[in-house]
């Protein structure tokens, strides 16, 4: 859980600044997206395969 201390008469929109930039650095969001949607492990392997053979293909074509 974030917890930001806010200063007595701070503006609301610096408070939600420092939120954005706690959660930006401790990766809340990008959890959260990852974990939204489960992909079998399968699956997961064969994106990484394909990806890796892109990226292989690429490197030979430069040379």
């Amino acid at each position: 859980m974030i917890i930001v201390p806010v200063k007595e008469g701070e503006n609301i929109e610096r408070a939600l600044k420092k939120f954005k930039r706690k959660s930006e650095k401790t990766g809340v969001i990008k959890e959260v997206r990852t974990r939204k949607q489960f992909v079998k492990p399968s699956v997961e392997k064969r994106i990484k395969m394909q990806h890796a053979i892109y990226v292989n293909k690429l490197h030979s074509e430069e040379e």
